[in-house]
């Protein structure tokens, strides 16, 4: 399984911004997929994960403002970012934990990483 990280930019605080992160390849079911960030200096924290059957769990710091969704259907997850702080200034990478269909070995996966950057 791949993925391919893609949304992010430059944008002033209070703003808002999508990430989406698209799995590809084949002979895998996603279990979940989630959204982490490293800012500079600061280890990678978890901030949003959904599940197959659709349960989401959000960092405290971005309760309320970040959305995330999925289409299961093209294997797509997006994060919808509003309100955004200087401090949600990070690189967010997507991870996916998958399961092989044909040997259930679990697989896990990161994307390469988008940069948003919030001015204020």
């Amino acid at each position: 399984v791949q993925l391919q990280a893609s949304g992010g930019g430059s944008v002033q605080a209070g703003g808002s911004l999508r990430l989406s992160c698209a799995a590809s390849g084949s002979g895998f079911s996603i279990n979940a997929i989630d959204w982490y960030r490293q800012a500079p200096g600061k280890q990678r924290e978890l901030v949003a994960s959904i599940t197959s059957a659709g349960a989401t769990d959000y960092a405290d710091s971005v309760k309320g403002r970040f959305t995330i969704s999925r289409d299961n259907a093209k294997n797509t997850v997006s994060l919808q970012m509003n309100s955004l702080k200087p401090e949600d200034t990070a690189v967010y990478y997507c991870n996916v934990d998958a399961t092989d269909i044909r040997s259930a070995q679990a697989l896990d996966a990161w994307g390469q990483g988008t940069q948003l950057t919030v001015s204020s």
